[in-house]
């Protein structure tokens, strides 16, 4: 019992707010381009009152990025939109585009933890296979879309996008969360337009059938959020959970896909942040990711 709740005071006071920087090596570039250097933020789940995070994440527009990648669920809280928007106010400055996920669009409701494991092994997860919410607390997603807009952050949500950076031509493909089966993969799919420089994918939850889509389409690079990197995982063991159909050992970081016989490198954030009834993070420190993508060899 003691070991347990010193545990639980460590997962709380300390690793929930030891906020990290990732820093990943992409050979995704045509050759002879010059690097590219995004910055992904994801799942802040920004709650009133979070000052420390709220200063780290203003502190990542020192890292000076060429553009800035928000993979969704950026709300726990239905009043936290000024602070989101606050936070990202000096990444904004940056050229950048987004997705949602589903606490954008939903406030937050306490669950048993346990639930998450009975997901797994019965394959439900979200809406795929579970019922549809009930009385739900509908957010402020408008707000936080028309903040993003307003900076000139590129919306993402089921459509087809462009980033001009340096003379490079960047084209961003996104979609709606799949864990509420907001996706429409119909509405984007074809693939890369050549007259692009690069092409890459966006989406919160990288659910099985986006990422076969995605690299069936030949996407060099998807970037997606959602499982928190597992939240609570075991020491030289890894994460329990995904939160959706991705096996563990894809949980977060860089790894590839493969889908009738191509391959995509895969990139899924654990993420800043955690449900507000769910404070906790152990041997998963929150984090944000900066990808230098380099020409493939």
């Amino acid at each position: 019992m003691a070991a347990g709740a010193a545990g639980l005071a460590y997962s709380v006071g300390f690793e929930a707010r030891s906020f990290r920087l990732r820093r990943v090596t992409v050979p995704v570039l045509p050759p002879g381009m010059h690097p590219l250097r995004v910055l992904q933020v994801s799942d802040i789940h920004m709650v009133g009152g979070q000052r420390k995070k709220q200063r780290w994440l203003r502190s990542l527009a020192g890292l000076r990025p060429d553009f800035v990648i928000n993979t969704g669920d950026n709300l726990s809280d239905p009043e936290g939109v000024p602070e989101v928007l606050d936070a990202l106010g000096p990444l904004m400055e940056f050229p950048g585009a987004y997705v949602f996920g589903s606490n954008d669009y939903y406030g937050p409701k306490l669950r048993n933890p346990a639930r998450y494991l009975l997901e797994r092994t019965s394959g439900r997860h979200g809406l795929n296979g579970n019922a549809p919410a009930v009385g739900a607390i509908h957010n402020p997603w408008e707000d936080l879309r028309d903040g993003f807009d307003e900076a000139g952050w590129v919306n993402l949500t089921n459509t087809r996008g462009a980033l001009k950076i340096e003379g490079v031509s960047i084209e961003l493909t996104g979609l709606d969360d799949p864990h509420i089966k907001r996706d429409r993969y119909a509405k984007v799919a074809g693939g890369p337009t050549e007259s692009y420089d690069f092409s890459l994918g966006v989406v919160h939850a990288p659910y099985l059938r986006v990422l076969d889509a995605f690299t069936a389409d030949d996407y060099p690079l998807i970037l997606a959020g959602h499982t928190h990197g597992g939240q609570l995982c075991i020491p030289f063991y890894g994460a329990l959970v995904t939160n959706c159909d991705l096996d563990t050992d894809r949980v977060k970081g860089l790894s590839t896909h493969t889908a009738e016989g191509r391959t995509s490198y895969l990139h899924v954030s654990a993420g800043c942040g955690t449900n507000r009834y769910t404070p906790v993070r152990f041997a998963c420190p929150p984090e944000a990711t900066l990808l230098t993508l380099v020409p493939r060899s």
